[in-house]
């Protein structure tokens, strides 16, 4: 089954119970009632969850529908303007991540005991709603699938790589706290959904890069080694779809141009394991690469040019700082310590989440997302706060406001701290 499609194509995702029923058995008992749901639907939601209503005796089987169009960014999709419906059925595994295959204690070489990487099985319940929920420039997740899809296709048709460069290694990098590692995690996620009916089993190896140097000389690149050998064990089931993620993969590809005369041999070593180990892996086809980086301008240009796709991750725009807004605070309203109340018509009266947005110019997604919780706790310490009433939005947005004003003012000390100490 080919993993891409055409523009016209509206993916259904359907996350169902765990029930003794295959994914097979599902499919065959859930999806004539829902194409005929979703096609006689006038207008439903893009990338929004929902649950249909389906015949009684189906409904309890499934938990939950997602619908995408790679055509339409927008808010809503007309199910008459599309002709193709592509179903995926998926069951979550419950939070499983951990060591497992990949713990070091008591290995009896002498080598440090360390954990060197994480292990999940995808599609896994820790990931359920974050790509939904990761707020970036226009068609920018969509872009990052297409290419995962692309270079699995690649694989899929056995392309040789001598002819067609294809390393299946995917590079985010830019400053802290936009999201990248999140947005790797989503990926691997949503790929697994995608692929399912091609990969028995989608897992997730999640490099512990910091803890392949170890305090014994030399040792470092063996950690290597043995790190990707085990990840071998499991691409050699052709039922598995392996995604490696390598976190701030500077530590382990620092540019040895860059390396003084000084720096231990070792550094130069682990770079040199990488890259061997990476080319090693990419002539198997069910392997996918995802690195992250805040400081690509030190990562080796050897690994800069195995990668496919190198995609700068900025900061978030005005469009993207409302949208995020917006999401925190219907999420608020929905568990009850808001209010509900209508974002548009609140912001069309007295603009304050729009002046909010301008303020937040240049923070990251991160900073972001802690705020809510600071401006409960600015509410909370007030006068107004009244125990088990509902804020007010406008209340609320007044108390962001004020827990951004005193963010920024720390990090402008901050800022004159560092300056001092120069």
């Amino acid at each position: 089954m080919s993993f891409l499609s055409n523009s016209s194509t509206v993916h259904v995702e359907v996350r169902v119970k765990c029930l003794n029923l295959g994914l097979g058995d599902m499919r065959d008992r859930l999806e004539p009632a829902l194409k005929t749901y979703v096609q006689s639907a006038r207008n439903l939601p893009h990338n929004v969850p929902l649950i249909p209503t389906l015949p009684e005796e189906k409904s309890p089987l499934v938990e939950n529908v997602l619908l995408e169009c790679d055509s339409d960014g927008g808010q809503q999709i007309n199910p008459s303007s599309h002709n193709k419906f592509r179903f995926h059925f998926y069951k979550l595994h419950p939070t499983n991540a951990g060591a497992g295959l990949f713990d070091e204690s008591g290995n009896g070489d002498g080598i440090d005991s360390v954990i060197a990487a994480h292990h999940v099985l995808l599609p896994a319940s820790q990931f359920e709603g974050l790509w939904e929920n990761l707020i970036y420039e226009s068609g920018l997740k969509e872009k990052l699938l297409k290419f995962a899809l692309s270079a699995l296709s690649f694989s899929q048709h056995q392309v040789d790589t001598n002819v067609i460069a294809c390393n299946r290694l995917l590079l985010l990098h830019g400053p802290p706290g936009t999201g990248k590692t999140s947005l790797c995690k989503a990926l691997t996620q949503k790929l697994a959904i995608r692929t399912q009916e091609s990969y028995a089993y989608t897992h997730l190896v999640e490099i512990n890069s910091h803890s392949l140097f170890s305090k014994w000389f030399s040792e470092s690149g063996k950690l290597v080694a043995r790190l990707f050998s085990k990840i071998a064990e499991l691409v050699a089931d052709r039922n598995n779809l392996v995604c490696v993620l390598i976190d701030e993969v500077e530590s382990l590809a620092y540019a040895r141009s860059a390396m003084s005369s000084n720096e231990p041999r070792d550094a130069m070593r682990v770079v040199n394991a990488v890259l061997t180990q990476l080319d090693d892996i990419k002539t198997c086809s069910n392997v996918l690469i995802l690195a992250t980086s805040n400081l690509a301008q030190t990562i080796d240009l050897a690994f800069l040019d195995r990668a496919d796709i190198r995609q700068y991750i900025g900061l978030p725009g005005l469009p993207a700082i409302r949208s995020i807004y917006k999401s925190m605070l219907n999420e608020l309203m929905s568990k009850g310590i808001l209010q509900r109340e209508d974002l548009e018509t609140e912001d069309a009266e007295e603009g304050l989440l729009s002046n909010l947005a301008e303020m937040s110019s240049g923070l990251s997604g991160r900073t972001l997302r802690k705020l809510p919780l600071l401006a409960h706790t600015q509410y909370t310490s007030s006068q107004l706060y009244e125990e088990n009433e509902k804020i007010s939005l406008s209340d609320f947005l007044d108390a962001m406001r004020l827990a951004l004003e005193q963010h920024l003012g720390e990090q402008r000390l901050l800022k004159l701290e560092s300056l001092e100490q120069l």
